[in-house]
């Protein structure tokens, strides 16, 4: 799995309405919390994006992008999107290049969930996992926005 301090892999993934959308091209406009989820609609990944989503006034206070990744569809994204009204962007990661450029894993079938903070230059600044906890996913990453934010004052 990346650590703190390695750079983001630049792989290509699909946007809610099925367009390439290379990782790089999302970098150098603020931070980016990158977070993997296993699947839409299904419990924890339901209550995970919520509370991103309810987060979201911190994270843009603190410059950061969310966007959220799994293996499910375009069309399934735009869904799960418009059902749980997510602001951030939901792609694709079709064949999981993504999931496995960043180092995931499976266990006992399940996939990892993982959250990068990632500054503008694509350097990991810290990595959150845990399989069930929603909640601290979102607080760790924010901590983690806010220290690096001190770090830069």
């Amino acid at each position: 799995m990346l650590k703190k301090g390695s750079t983001v892999p630049d792989v290509l993934l699909l946007g809610r309405h099925g367009q390439a959308v290379r990782l790089y091209s999302l970098l150098g406009k603020g931070p980016l919390v990158i977070y993997f989820y296993p699947k839409d609609d299904t419990l924890v990944c339901t209550r995970e994006a919520c509370r991103f989503r309810d987060a979201d006034a911190a994270f843009s206070v603190l410059g950061a992008s969310v966007i959220g990744i799994s293996a499910d569809g375009p069309g399934s994204h735009l869904a799960f999107a418009r059902r749980h009204r997510l602001p951030f962007k939901l792609l694709s990661d079709p064949g999981d290049a993504a999931f496995r450029a960043f180092g995931l894993k499976k266990f006992l079938g399940f996939k990892e969930r993982a959250t990068f903070v990632v500054d503008a230059h694509g350097t990991v600044q810290a990595v959150v996992t845990g399989r069930l906890s929603a909640a601290k996913h979102v607080r760790r990453a924010l901590e983690a926005l806010q220290v690096q934010r001190l770090a830069n004052s």
